[in-house]
């Protein structure tokens, strides 16, 4: 296991993250305590330190086991939680970005967890009836009051995000260190704008459904799914089952038995070497000790730029409005020096020739 700076912090996170979402039996697919700890230690044996939760995930039981499993090692281990999610479903403030949300939620994760200061705290989705200004500045109170230490923000569009952080730039407040977001072979979608956000503000990014919610598993072959086969948990999985999804599967699963891994093992791969679109850390989500032990098997090979390039073809997406429409009008921007001129930032000018339009 190697280590990453975790955006524009000198914090040392695992290139892989222990997702426990599936950490109590709550929600009908968890596993209980003592597979729990098995596939925490398991991740903790490998090298990984990093560990993330939620409020409210299996009603609070995920954050209980965590708290019961780091409590040896604290010191060691990067613990991220998040706020947002509603417990209380009658009450109007129960949930959302708000100071009271915020405050309500973080003292009962820190009891919860059974600790004094959380390492990452995520804003777990956007809440647009919250002012920008009264989040920032609420996430920056609990750092200054040491019960933070770093905050992100989950499932957000990129320029509430940018925007965030250039309030707390002007403010003088705590600035986000990451996102996290939905990405996979599947789902590609962060590339547009998430991704190159993250890269040009120096956001870690953690991917969550790194498995495309079971489909990139290989449960699916000719796209039946076996008898007693299950999608990965979660109330989105089912949506990931389509034609399309299926065929990049297809390809996932041709190139793991090439390659004697499974399909999972190169799903995962797959996510862990997009470090040249930044930091990009994928989130392992396991029921059982098996499971995990499959998905750490990522670490032990890499894909080749041939494969990748196959994955890549496979699972591309139409970039659209603006991104495609700027790349044909490359020419008319850089004239004749468009291939000569090369970006130190990263991009060669052979990357920015377009297909070429006759005419703007």
């Amino acid at each position: 296991m190697q280590y990453r700076l975790f955006g524009r912090t000198g914090l040392r996170v695992s290139e892989l993250a222990l997702g426990t979402m599936t950490f109590g039996q709550e929600w009908g697919w968890g596993s209980d305590l003592v597979e729990s700890r098995r596939v925490y230690q398991a991740f903790v044996e490998r090298g990984g330190n990093f560990i993330d939760t939620a409020n409210h995930y299996t009603g609070g039981t995920s954050e209980s086991y965590v708290g019961q499993f780091i409590a040896q090692d604290r010191q060691r281990m990067v613990v991220a939680t998040k706020y947002t999610l509603n417990g209380r479903p009658d009450d109007p403030n129960g949930g959302g970005n708000h100071r009271k949300s915020l405050t309500q939620s973080l003292e009962a994760s820190l009891r919860r967890l059974g600790t004094d200061y959380i390492d990452l705290y995520w804003v777990h989705i956007w809440d647009p009836l919250t002012p920008l200004e009264e989040t920032m500045r609420a996430l920056d109170d609990a750092v200054r009051a040491g019960k933070v230490l770093y905050v992100g923000i989950s499932d957000a569009p990129a320029w509430v995000v940018a925007r965030m952080n250039t309030l707390a730039e002007w403010k003088d407040w705590s600035p986000f260190a990451g996102i996290q977001t939905q990405y996979s072979l599947v789902e590609r979608t962060s590339e547009r704008e998430l991704l190159p956000m993250c890269r040009a503000l120096d956001l870690a990014v953690t991917a969550w459904g790194p498995l495309g919610g079971g489909v990139l598993t290989g449960k699916f072959q000719g796209g039946v799914k076996p008898e007693g086969a299950r999608l990965s948990s979660g109330p989105f999985a089912p949506m990931y089952v389509n034609e399309h999804n299926l065929q990049i599967a297809a390809v996932v699963g041709e190139l793991a038995r090439e390659l004697e891994r499974t399909p999972s093992q190169v799903a995962l791969a797959w996510v862990r070497q997009q470090q040249h679109r930044g930091v990009v850390i994928p989130i392992l989500g396991a029921r059982s000790l098996a499971q995990l032990q499959d998905n750490l098997a990522c670490l032990d090979f890499t894909l080749t730029q041939a494969q990748l390039d196959r994955l890549e073809a496979a699972s591309a997406i139409v970039m659209g409005f603006p991104h495609d429409f700027a790349r044909a009008m490359g020419a008319f921007v850089f004239g004749k020096a468009m291939t000569d001129v090369v970006d130190h930032r990263g991009q060669k000018g052979s990357d920015r020739a377009p297909a070429g339009p006759s005419k703007p």
